[in-house]
């Protein structure tokens, strides 16, 4: 581990486009269901509903968040619905399953997803066991990231010590808030939809394309 890590007891990792690449382009399938949910929700056509959904998403954080606050939409029924997609995107990779078994201290989740389709990405991916708990949309009181207070219940309801922790986050304004709490943070730029929007140089201490080899290299094995 390097000096500059050995501080970090916790390891925190965002799930979607964090722990597969973004090229997987599994919320493009999300994506689309999202659109349909809207269509139907209010009698639209396909490009309004896209229109309203990137909307929400851009402003309250998750498409969601805006539907909840706008609509009164059941977030259950939504998240069941948009989630509905098949994973066959998705594979395991043992070089990272390894690197995270490997890391010393605690490894959670937090999430804007929910835990059921959570758990269904980390088995596909071969990480089931590798994670002490998921903090979920739910568990947050529907505070989706970025907003502080999200990052604060995920702290307190895992008791999470920000000083000595670690987050790693594919969108960069998600790190602004972990970073003002102590965290250090890690940014996947690796494409993602919005990864690099509102993207603060203070807040990100390591910018990486892939969470494997990042892993491999701070844990000082790169070429073994």
């Amino acid at each position: 581990m390097i000096p500059a890590l050995a501080h970090v007891d916790t390891w925190i990792f965002d799930l979607d486009n964090t722990l597969y690449p973004a090229s997987a382009d599994l919320f493009g399938l999300i994506d689309v269901r999202m659109g349909a949910f809207i269509q139907d929700l209010l009698g639209i056509d396909a490009a309004e509903a896209r229109r309203i959904q990137k909307g929400y998403f851009r402003e309250h954080g998750t498409t969601l968040s805006g539907l909840m606050r706008a609509h009164a939409v059941d977030p259950h029924a939504f998240l069941s619905f948009v989630h509905d997609v098949e994973l066959d995107a998705l594979q395991e990779d043992r070089r990272l399953v390894a690197a995270v078994a490997a890391l010393p201290g605690r490894k959670l989740i937090f999430t804007n997803g929910d835990e059921p389709y959570a758990r269904r990405v980390l088995g596909k991916l071969g990480l089931s066991e590798s994670f002490e708990a998921i903090h979920d949309i739910h568990a947050c009181a529907y505070q989706p990231k970025p907003d502080p207070r999200s990052y604060a219940a995920m702290c307190a309801a895992l008791k999470v010590d920000p000083r000595t922790a670690l987050f790693v986050e594919d969108m960069a304004r998600n790190l602004v808030p972990a970073k003002a709490l102590g965290m250090t943070t890690v940014w996947v730029n690796n494409g993602s939809e919005d990864g690099g929007r509102d993207v603060d140089p203070a807040a990100i201490d390591y910018e990486i394309a892939e969470i494997g080899a990042w892993l491999d290299e701070i844990r000082g094995e790169t070429g073994k």
